[in-house]
């Protein structure tokens, strides 16, 4: 019984013993062939570099598939609905080069600007107004600064005097919405079609707009507007635009129907767009 006993423990050693040789023989074969596989997909990628970016780029994709998503923000993901900008490249091709040339002379960026171009056109065709008329008047206004505001009050890009033409902000949610570029175009437009309706013609809308339609002098609002209407109009024509400033018409107009007293506004310092004519207007209307 001992003597099979034995037998029996003798072949189980012999059988762990083959299968331990057995597994590091594969075992130590196998790292040699991984190895040369190694150096051989080493060597490749080295003479073919095409191969080494293919195969860095699949790797890059395995690898950003298995990052996990990021956390949400409050910036996520309306932001962008909330955002006044757009791609001047998607602009048709005279509406670009009006917002690049704006950009460039007023420092200011050209996506922003590619919607206020984009919004003057639209509101131009409706309401029958040259939008490079609104954009002057934007320009000469605000500088394309749509939270600028007055000491008397004038707000927003076409510095609408909000105190005046609250009720125009009512159906956009209140006179906030004043410092909304879009909303602020609206309001003003509309209250530059009434003036240009009250007064006759354009120049005579300038001055009633600016609140100077019975003081002698408007502080050259009204050809610093035309001026800049008419740069604007060669550069969406595909020209360059004339430094030249471009003088008022003389042609003779309707007299506007008084809504100021006249006066002399006191002025602190040089006029620099409707600051003093915007005094007048604000003292006539309190």
């Amino acid at each position: 019984m001992s003597k099979a006993f034995d037998a029996t423990a003798r072949g189980l050693r012999t059988f762990v013993s083959d299968v331990a040789d057995g597994f590091f023989e594969i075992t130590h074969n196998g790292f040699a062939l991984v190895g040369l596989a190694i150096v051989f997909a080493a060597l490749a990628l080295v003479a073919r570099p095409d191969l080494r970016k293919t195969g860095e780029e699949q790797l890059m994709g395995w690898l950003q598939s298995r990052k996990p998503a990021p956390e949400a923000t409050d910036l996520e993901p309306t932001a962008i609905e909330r955002t006044t900008a757009a791609s001047p490249d998607e602009l048709p091709k005279q509406q670009a080069a009006v917002a690049y040339w704006l950009s460039k002379k007023y420092r200011v960026a050209a996506e922003p600007l590619s919607v206020l171009v984009s919004e003057a056109y639209q509101i131009g065709k409706r309401t029958k107004l040259d939008p490079t008329l609104i954009l002057a008047i934007m320009a000469i206004e605000s500088s394309f600064n749509p939270f600028a505001q007055s000491h008397v009050g004038a707000q927003g890009l076409m510095q609408v005097m909000t105190r005046v033409h609250g009720d125009k902000y009512e159906s956009a949610g209140g006179t906030l919405t004043a410092f909304d570029p879009v909303t602020n175009m609206r309001v003003g437009v509309k209250v530059l079609q009434e003036c240009i309706a009250r007064a006759g013609s354009l120049e005579g809308g300038l001055r009633y707009y600016v609140g100077a339609a019975n003081l002698d002098d408007d502080g050259g609002y009204a050809a610093k507007v035309l001026a800049e209407h008419e740069r604007l109009r060669q550069v969406a024509a595909g020209r360059a635009p004339s430094t030249m400033v471009v003088p008022p018409p003389t042609t003779a107009r309707a007299q506007p129907i008084p809504v100021v007293a006249p006066a002399k506004p006191a002025r602190e310092e040089p006029a620099t767009g409707s600051e003093p004519a915007k005094v007048a207007l604000l003292s006539a209307v309190s």
